[in-house]
């Protein structure tokens, strides 16, 4: 056995053994340390004389073939992880994956929807049907509050100050944040429970819930999916979407409309500023007209 094969089994052991990692994860790591190893193998490379060249070299040939940023950053990560086990070890004197950096991997842009298209799938709803008036509300409520469905599905009466003109939303790690209200979202919440709420036979434990099922039951996320795919289809929407999709076109919108990026951050509930500046990403047409119209320079004649 060459001294690859036998320090790849002695990591693998290590990663199931002390690490606990899955199956597949160990899998993963043991197929990208093999490529590092046939690469060094076929120039005649030891595991002890491996140098940040070397490593260099092998990337730069993952790049060549092809191979995207994200699959690169994944068998970089398996070839660190690698070494650093041989340094605990104390089989090799020295780590030349040290210096290896990741690839920069571009953030993927979330689907948005225009905003005739958010008028297009809220008018689609059928209110003639027994669900309707929750499903038109459900709809106002992810648009206009830019809520995670798990968010929207948990809403409860207790969490709505119609005077205040604010919802109460209990959002990840159990934290809590206050999300403006606009009276058309008051107004569909009302029609729901007059036309449907008040119908059902709600079921105990369920009472104080928003939006429930025909069942009388809390309305769970995937049945949310279902509607809203199902509306997609009904409009010929191209666009693959999902709940999550209104809350990526609520901050958008409000982006484009001129409102500040730190007000946006309170009402998405982000830890971070940097997670809401994706949203910065506007459509050129519409940065090229706003800055033909607003900036100083462009008066000048």
């Amino acid at each position: 056995m060459s001294s690859w094969s036998r320090y790849i089994t002695e990591f693998v052991s290590f990663l199931k053994i002390e690490k606990g990692l899955s199956s597949n994860s160990i899998i993963a790591y043991q197929n990208d340390v093999d490529k590092l190893a046939g690469y060094c193998t076929d120039k005649n490379i030891n595991i002890k004389e491996v140098q940040y060249t070397h490593l260099k070299s092998f990337v730069t040939e993952l790049y060549d073939v092809g191979l995207s940023a994200r699959s690169q950053a994944r068998i970089i990560s398996g070839i660190k992880q690698f070494f650093s086990y041989l340094m605990l070890e104390n089989l090799i004197t020295h780590d030349p994956s040290i210096l290896l950096e990741q690839p920069k991997l571009g953030r993927k842009l979330p689907e948005v929807l225009s905003i005739e298209e958010v008028d297009q799938l809220i008018g689609a709803v059928n209110l003639n049907s027994n669900e309707g008036s929750r499903n038109r509300a459900m709809l106002e409520v992810l648009y206009s509050c830019g809520l995670r469905v798990s968010e929207l599905v948990n809403l409860k009466f207790t969490d709505l100050f119609y005077d205040e003109g604010f919802v109460r939303v209990i959002g990840k790690g159990n934290k809590e944040r206050l999300v403006p209200l606009s009276k058309s979202v008051e107004l569909e919440i009302s029609t729901y429970q007059e036309k449907m709420r008040s119908k059902l036979d709600i079921k105990d434990g369920h009472e104080n819930f928003i939006f429930l099922n025909r069942r009388g039951k809390q309305l769970t996320r995937v049945m949310v999916f279902i509607i809203i795919k199902d509306l997609a289809v009904k409009i010929n929407l191209s666009k693959s979407i999902s709940p999550h999709t209104f809350r990526h076109s609520f901050a958008t919108h409000l982006i484009e409309g001129g409102a500040n990026l730190r007000a946006i951050q309170e009402m998405l509930g982000h830890e971070s500023i940097i997670t809401t500046e994706i949203y910065t990403h506007l459509d050129q047409s519409f940065l090229k007209e706003a800055i033909l119209s607003y900036h100083p320079r462009n008066s000048i004649e």
